[in-house]
């Protein structure tokens, strides 16, 4: 493995540097171009030149200047378009749909680099530039609205995203294999038209032949008429995503129809490998310098993906919906390899911040099943409680850590990627926290409650909060014997599909609790492609079609956001409202379990107003009471 020394071409004066009259692809990213492993558009392009094709990248086009879709002219066979690595609506706005200040993918973090809904617009404007060309659309932003989606900024059902960006091709998922089947075919003359039979693809037709086992589910018309039909639909894509089982998917829209060729098959260790092993600069291009470089890249510069994946089954997260939940490994070998190289690098301290993937721990298939016939339609391997054929072992990853913590050079390997904490709690052996503490963690360890309602939790998709208490045990008790005094930072998300007041009131309990201000608070934001925007959208839990509460208003929202802080002095009014409205009267005092204080112009009157609580309303105060003690 080495560091490549050339970067991809982004201008003709490149091309004419290397003698290249035309291009095969070119990539329009809506993120300045960074040749690292951890950015989509990079790989996918080395993938290709590894091939034999020659590329290059248009980073941030001007989207209202044609001219800078001809920047390096017409490819020969297709322009591949994403919004980078992270959808352009989620990089522009807040969960409150409030714009950004920065944008850590533009170089200096500079906003404004790139449109809202970035692929639809530079789709669209390659199509006024060059009418003939095919255009494939893939990454984050383009793989979650392949169907009919739920679009929480617009606040409707938009239809799937090939039909407003007249992509020809969509690639859901990673893509690596995906690609280069889709360049030999356009290579050999194939046009785009007839490419339908690809795995990890999607594509929209006017008609129906030789489409085998596939399955139809509600159309684009229905689920925007009916909740119901759309949390069915959903549930269908949902249970389709495995590579052994899952069948092509039918969505009509009006005449036409949308459909998904079946997942692809998951990369081997080899291809793993082989992926990780390419020419990459590891840097941004030179030409953002001035600027201050490309902020997204400091974090993850010195980290390594070990893996892909995740079969955890949050309910707000789309992985299962792109990266699938079949785990996809690197061999220790190419992992090290990798540390090694980046010791190399000027700017490297001798600290690696992460060795992971989506969950650090999970390195491995969650079962020998999952080998011959694929995953469970119906079960998740966590969740309510891990399954009787996971595999629970932190072996492999710890022999890993081992290997790399102790290279030369390295002073410290830390461990920043997701760790299931539930997967720790049922390991029967110690070994991994023991040495996660003493080795891998500086201070503090984040890990993922997201809340400690246990009807919210359910919704989640995440275990019960007992199970939490047991790993804060384990965790502290492990710090004790090795005379360590170190923290835990939970990361609590606000305002979920299915939490109320009530509920967001017990979770503002556990945090007067544990006697300290969470700093990982994330208010619960709706993007496509996930099992909790569906809930949001439709109020329904579609995996039983049960009904379920949703905070949908703003001043609601905020307020149990306001709760989880309500030690912030700014606070202060929306916590009061949120407790009232609750019948909490019982946590507004000077007492040391009352979150807050009355304002002193309610004193009398809130004194009066408790006199004449309503016997139901003491009850109620006296049951949640109870049910909050840890």
């Amino acid at each position: 493995m080495n560091i490549g020394k050339d970067f991809l071409p982004i201008s003709k004066k490149d091309l004419e540097e290397r003698n290249i009259e035309q291009l095969d692809f070119v990539y329009i990213s809506g993120d300045a171009y960074v040749d690292h492993p951890s950015f989509g558009p990079a790989i996918i392009m080395r993938v290709l030149e590894n091939r034999g094709y020659k590329v290059g990248i248009i980073s941030q086009p001007d989207w209202k200047d044609p001219d800078a879709f001809k920047a390096l002219g017409k490819p020969r066979l297709a322009f591949l378009v994403s919004s980078g690595n992270i959808d352009s609506m989620v990089n522009h706005y807040t969960a409150s749909k409030k714009r950004r200040g920065e944008d850590l993918y533009s170089p200096g973090g500079q906003k404004g680099k790139r449109p809202d809904r970035a692929v639809v617009v530079y789709c669209n404007k390659i199509r006024e530039v060059y009418k003939d060309i095919p255009i494939i659309i893939g990454g984050i932003e383009a793989s979650l609205r392949r169907f009919a989606h739920y679009d929480y900024w617009d606040d409707k059902v938009r239809r799937s995203i090939l039909l407003d960006s007249q992509a020809d091709l969509l690639i859901y998922g990673m893509g690596e294999n995906t690609i280069v089947s889709i360049a030999e075919a356009l290579d050999s003359g194939m046009d785009i038209k007839y490419i339908t039979y690809i795995n990890g693809t999607s594509y929209v037709s006017s008609e129906l032949d030789n489409i085998p086992e596939a399955i139809v589910i509600p159309s684009f018309e229905e689920v925007v008429e009916s909740n119901k039909k759309y949390a069915k639909a959903f549930m269908v894509q949902e249970e389709e995503q495995d590579y052994q089982m899952g069948k092509a998917i039918i969505q009509p829209h009006g005449d036409r129809f949308v459909i998904q060729n079946p997942p692809p098959r998951p990369l081997t260790e080899i291809e793993m490998d082989d992926v990780y092993n390419l020419p990459y600069t590891r840097h941004y291009h030179p030409s953002y310098e001035k600027a201050g470089g490309i902020p997204a890249l400091n974090e993850i510069k010195f980290s390594i993906t070990s893996h892909r994946g995740c079969y955890g089954g949050c309910s707000f997260c789309a992985l299962n919906f792109h990266q699938g939940r079949v785990i996809q490994s690197r061999s220790h070998k190419s992992i090290v390899e990798e540390a090694k190289l980046l010791t190399e690098d000027k700017d490297f301290k001798g600290y690696r911040h992460d060795v992971g993937g989506p969950t650090a721990n999970f390195r491995e298939r969650a079962c020998d099943k999952q080998e011959k016939h694929g995953v469970c339609k119906n079960k998740q391997c966590m969740h309510p409680s891990p399954c009787k054929n996971l595999k629970v072992s932190h072996k492999d990853y710890l022999e890993l850590l081992r290997e790399v913590r102790s290279l030369p050079g390295i002073k410290k390997v830390f461990v920043r990627s997701g760790l299931r904490y539930d997967y720790i709690v049922a390991d029967p052996s110690n070994e991994f926290m023991k040495e996660l503490c003493e080795h891998h963690i500086s201070g503090q360890l984040k890990v993922a409650p997201e809340h400690v309602s246990d009807k919210v939790l359910g919704l989640m998709g995440k275990p019960k909060r007992e199970v939490y208490d047991k790993f804060v045990k384990k965790y502290f008790n492990t710090n004790k014997k090795l005379g360590k005094e170190q923290y835990l930072v939970p990361y609590l998300i606000s305002g979920h599909p299915g939490s109320d007041i009530n509920d967001a009131i017990e979770l503002a309990e556990y945090v007067r609790d544990m006697g300290y201000n969470p700093e990982q608070i994330a208010e619960f934001y709706p993007t496509p492609g996930t099992l909790s925007t569906t809930m949001y959208y439709t109020e329904l839990d579609p995996r039983n079609m049960k009904p379920i509460y949703v905070a949908k208003s703003p001043e609601e929202k905020a307020m149990q956001r306001a709760l989880i802080q309500y030690r912030n002095p700014r606070n202060r009014e929306l916590v009061y409202k949120a407790l009232m409205m609750a019948g909490r009267e019982d946590l507004i005092g000077f007492e040391e379990r009352c979150l807050i204080k009355p304002p002193r112009s309610n004193v009398n009157r809130r004194e009066n107003a408790t006199k004449n609580v309503t016997v139901n309303k003491g009850i109620r105060g006296k049951k949640n009471r109870s049910s909050n003690k840890r």
